[in-house]
């Protein structure tokens, strides 16, 4: 009998995944994993991982499965708290979904899971894998896009490798969330009626700005207001001797500096900003809402503009270094020079985008047919050859 850790988290998917597996025949161990107690942070007043490791404790007795707890919260602050901090304090958007799922639970937590030796682990996530037979007797493993659309939850494992998917199964990536909470219900489970958790991977409810402030310390700046008539967005597009060079030119952002706009009012900290936000800047008596279009976190100026569609949030092309390049489906990877069309998304719930991949020295390119808006640093770019997500990496 094949053994699988299931990561109970105390919510209906992480459940439901555990019950399915239970009737598929597999010896099934629930493992809840506690990622926080550092007293020197505070995430929230309310402390979710108490209730949620009581709800998964409930689930496994109800399942008949053993059950335990394991703290990883030194890997998490180091691996995800941390890098979050960073990445804010240099004026980028971390992703820390992402990073949770390839750094804690198909890292820390599999390789737990090997050591109770088990054969795999599984989750909750609303995506498929399947394997492609090599005529070496080798597989390939494919992460698909989950069937139902409106919870599909492949770009958050964007980062996930080979060896990683070999070891993982999603059993709930075949259903619908309606689908998945009639089970919980026909078999009396806890949390077949629980809400769905917002907050960060395991951790629960966070007010971003109150948690940043913790570490990152407020420092009074201005919030300028950049016209749709600057002269950076007038400019004709010139002609291009390469492709290269076409691509480096729509990649380019704008670069502002405080007398391209007017004074607007102040803010306690351009770090605490990012690109395309339009809450918390407290700015009235415009006439369509401002939006961040870009921060500056060495002079600490935040620029915005009036309006959804200011032409500063929009932009065809990003770039990701090598460094940040990162493919799921390493036979696919591109030979220098080469080029790929595919649909691509910058943000989770983003419906995908036609793009066209191209593998320059540096890194690579990724070309929308479309203009995107909020191409935001630090956050993660996925791309997809229909519902099979192939790479990702992170936006320069």
């Amino acid at each position: 009998m094949k053994k699988v850790v299931v990561g109970l988290s105390g919510g209906v998917d992480s459940s439901v995944t555990a019950y399915l597996l239970k009737e598929q025949g597999y010896d099934v161990i629930g493992l809840f994993m506690k990622n926080w107690h550092d007293d020197t942070v505070t995430i929230s007043n309310e402390c979710p991982w108490l209730e949620d490791s009581n709800d998964a404790l409930i689930v496994a007795e109800k399942l008949g499965i053993p059950f335990q707890t394991v703290d990883l919260s030194v890997e998490y602050k180091e691996r995800i708290v941390d890098y979050m901090f960073n990445e804010y304090e240099k004026g980028r958007t971390p992703n820390p979904d992402v990073l949770c799922n390839r750094e804690i639970k198909f890292d820390v937590f599999l390789k737990i899971a090997l050591q109770l030796g088990a054969d795999y682990v599984a989750t909750g996530h609303y995506c498929r894998k399947t394997s492609i037979k090599q005529p070496d007797g080798t597989e390939i493993h494919q992460l698909l896009a989950g069937n139902d659309q409106n919870k599909d939850q492949s770009y958050f494992l964007c980062q996930l490798s080979q060896d990683q998917l070999s070891k993982t199964l999603f059993p709930i990536g075949e259903l619908t969330k309606p689908e998945v909470r009639k089970i919980a219900t026909a078999n009396d489970l806890i949390t077949a009626d629980k809400k769905d958790s917002q907050g960060l991977c395991f951790i629960g409810k966070v007010r971003l700005p109150d948690f940043l402030q913790q570490k990152l310390k407020p420092k009074k700046g201005v919030i300028v207001e950049v016209p749709g008539t600057f002269e950076h967005y007038k400019n004709s597009v010139p002609s291009f001797d390469s492709k290269t060079a076409e691509l480096a030119y729509f990649a380019k952002k704008p670069v502002y500096h405080i007398e391209d706009g007017k004074v607007v009012g102040e803010h306690q900290g351009a770090h605490y900003f990012t690109k395309g936000q339009r809450k918390g800047l407290a700015v009235g008596g415009t006439k369509e809402p401002l939006f961040v279009i870009d921060t500056d976190v060495h002079e600490n100026v935040i620029y915005t503009g009036q309006g959804k569609n200011h032409p500063g949030l929009y932009r065809r092309t990003l770039f990701v270094s090598n460094e940040e390049l990162h493919w799921v489906r390493p036979d696919l990877a591109l030979q220098l020079d080469a080029s790929m069309e595919v649909l691509a998304r910058i943000r989770y719930r983003q419906a995908l985008q036609k793009a066209t991949l191209y593998k320059v020295d540096a890194g690579m390119y990724v070309d929308f047919e479309e203009e995107q808006s909020a191409i935001t640093e630090g956050q993660f770019v996925a791309w997809y050859l229909e519902d099979e997500l192939i790479g990702s990496g992170v936006i320069s």
